[in-house]
């Protein structure tokens, strides 16, 4: 379905949905996928999120991009087609479009309602900024509209997202964004690329608290996936039974989001329930860590030239702009998030 400036391409499948929600739910560790974390109270709450003083992602990518702003727009270049992932509320990339002068700006995200608000705000500010915002799960396909141009496309994926992926699925996503730009094609004529940020492997204190803050907040955004839950599940959960845990898991190298049964608690829903004993988890979200060196590694082997990275005074981020490389393919062995020898 199309409207002036937004196309919305996702449409919503109950029983799939529900298929999957139930396979989830239901498996000896209990999980759900993290976007059904961003329903409209969701993606609010997650706004709070970014503003609190222990969620250090947001600032410290804005300050690299602040300090390297002019170094950014060089090596990137003016002009592309900027294709934003998750663009939330779009103010990230609102700050670049100063310097990058995008011809065409293509906010992405499976939030429709948020997303549509959004960019029909933002394209009063910028009238000179050909927009059309795509509702859409990119998780799941990169398979964008005819009205997306196909000249220099420059995906931008900040805040680290890419981290919700195993390294496994990151590489495979990677590749999907490499096949959108243009493959070899857009190689040869040094087009299509990615910009792309990255959080850092850092002091264990620091990740646990920005995923477990004072106030609670990234308490209630994951709370609030089970009233989301509820809606599409047509189950039961009852909030208060539950308490968010968030910590980092240094065998894996990532952040773990869980949900906890404060007290022995069955959860039912049509046609299934499931028994949580007290203390028993339910996994929302992984968010992996990765240095420099792994994450520089990653691109190549999805098929990018790295062209340039840069990081924030303390080591804690990274921002990199990487090419569409020609003949770029996947190389074998295993992926790791970690330096050898960590």
């Amino acid at each position: 379905m199309q409207q002036d400036g937004f196309i919305q391409l996702h449409a919503h499948n109950g029983l799939a949905v529900r298929a999957e929600l139930q396979a989830g739910l239901s498996a000896p560790q209990a999980h759900t996928s993290p976007k059904y974390l961003y329903d409209a109270l969701g993606s609010k709450l997650f706004e709070a999120i970014c503003a609190l003083p222990e969620y250090y992602p947001t600032r410290t990518e804005a300050a690299i991009f602040d300090t390297f702003g002019a170094q950014i727009a060089a090596s990137v270049g003016s002009g592309c087609t900027l294709i934003d992932l998750g663009a939330g509320n779009c103010a990230k990339a609102a700050r670049l479009f100063p310097s990058l002068r995008p011809a065409q700006y293509v906010p992405v995200d499976i939030s429709i309602d948020f997303l549509r608000d959004t960019v029909a705000s933002l394209q009063q500010r910028f009238l000179e900024v050909d927009m059309l915002g795509v509702g859409m799960d990119f998780s799941e396909s990169l398979d964008l509209p005819a009205a997306v141009s196909s000249e220099r496309r420059l995906f931008f994926y900040p805040g680290s997202s890419i981290g919700n992926y195993t390294p496994g699925q990151a590489l495979a996503y990677l590749q999907r964004i490499r096949a959108a730009c243009g493959g070899d094609d857009s190689a040869r004529r040094g087009e299509g690329g990615l910009l792309i940020g990255v959080d850092l492997v850092k002091d264990h204190a620091l990740l646990d608290a920005a995923y477990d803050d004072a106030l609670g907040v990234t308490a209630a955004f994951n709370l609030s996936m089970l009233r989301h839950l509820n809606l599409l599940l047509d189950a039961d959960f009852d909030v208060r039974q539950w308490q968010h845990r968030g910590f980092f898991n240094a065998a894996e190298s990532r952040v773990e989001m869980h949900l906890e049964a404060r007290l022995p608690v069955t959860v039912t829903w049509p046609g299934g329930s499931r028994a949580f004993a007290q203390g028993e988890r339910i996994h929302t979200e992984s968010s992996y860590k990765y240095t420099r060196q792994g994450f520089a590694s990653l691109l190549e082997r999805a098929g990018f030239e790295v062209r340039h990275c840069w990081t924030d005074p303390q080591q804690w981020f990274m921002v990199c702009h990487a090419r569409v490389a020609v003949g770029g393919a996947t190389l074998p062995g295993a992926i790791d998030t970690r330096e050898p020898g960590r």
